[in-house]
């Protein structure tokens, strides 16, 4: 489990903070701002993580060029906050501020600005324009292949964000093929039980899943889990992620009440940690809808689609 709380108590008595040793508008002071809103935005707090994200920023706008690198990277920070928020258009508004920075001060093929379209195309992504993020995870992959070298762990990313494009799209025979050329990447260069090695497992068992093998799908998904309850505290929004594909296995394979089981789990995490109008949310609501209907209780089915259509409505512009 990271140790979020003594990080967080690291930086907080941070001299340049608490002794109060650098100018108002120093760019340092920014930086260890940004270092508490990276902690609040790990725990899963990001009203916290936006608040030193802000503060951060506003220092580098008085005190930095506008094209400075520093200043690209709160927004690509405050960005990722208002992504992790469901706040897609805030978030876009920000990523374009951030690219707009570095592909005027970074070199066409510069292994650090495909960063900046990652963003956009993860924001596309959970805004459900799979093709418009396919697009922009795309124009990272071109840089990072010309920049690269074959194993290089960045362009394991790419890999990992066209194949979940595809799978997204329906594509499933490409998916595994982006699938497997990322975790070929990742199991050379990674002990067997960390983190990152979790998004692989999982991702090559939601295309099995969709391929219909469901014990493959099982088995990957399993090892996905295992990892995040070693590696994540007891309620991080990312520990929903594995309960909600189980769930979803057991609701194709027809077993109703385990696929209950673990949806519910998945939205308990998702309650507690993600904010009450986020996308995740009503992905929740609509599954334990589809649960419901199954079992023909179409009352409680309605009641859980009616929460999810109410937070789809919410976000629409």
């Amino acid at each position: 489990m990271g140790d979020y709380s003594k990080a967080l108590e690291f930086y907080e008595k941070d001299p340049k903070i608490t002794k109060k040793a650098l100018p108002p508008n120093h760019p340092d002071l920014a930086s260890s701002y940004d270092n508490i809103g990276e902690v609040y935005n790990d725990m899963g707090d990001y009203s916290k993580a936006l608040e030193f994200y802000e503060k951060s920023l506003k220092i580098r706008e008085k005190a930095l060029p506008p094209n400075h690198p520093d200043l690209s990277s709160s927004y690509s920070n405050i960005g990722q906050v208002y992504n992790n928020m469901g706040e897609y258009w805030k978030a876009l508004e920000f990523y374009e501020k951030d690219l707009k920075i570095t592909r005027k001060t970074l070199p066409p093929n510069h292994p650090e600005l495909p960063r900046s379209y990652d963003n956009i195309g993860e924001l596309y992504n959970d805004m459900g324009d799979y093709s418009k993020a396919l697009e922009f995870y795309e124009k990272s992959l071109k840089i990072r292949e010309k920049a690269l070298a074959l194993n290089h762990p960045d362009l394991a990313i790419s890999y990992n964000n066209i194949g979940l494009m595809y799978n997204n799209m329906g594509n499933y025979s490409k998916a595994l093929e982006f699938y497997e050329k990322s975790y070929r990447i990742r199991e050379k260069a990674l002990p067997s039980n960390h983190p990152h090695l979790s998004i692989y497992y999982n991702n090559i068992g939601l295309v099995y899943n969709n391929m219909g093998d469901y014990w493959k799908a099982l088995e990957f998904y399993k090892k996905a889990h295992k990892i995040k309850e070693e590696a994540l505290p007891p309620n991080h929004h990312e520990l929903a992620i594995p309960y909600n594909n189980i769930g979803q296995l057991y609701y194709n394979m027809g077993d109703y009440s385990k696929a209950l089981e673990f949806f519910e789990k998945s939205h308990q995490i998702r309650e507690k940690a993600l904010s009450s109008n986020h996308s995740d949310l009503a992905m929740s609501y609509n599954n334990i809808s589809a649960v419901y209907n199954a079992m023909g209780d179409y009352s409680k089915a309605l009641e859980f689609y009616d929460k999810a259509y109410k937070i789809k409505e919410k976000a629409l512009p």
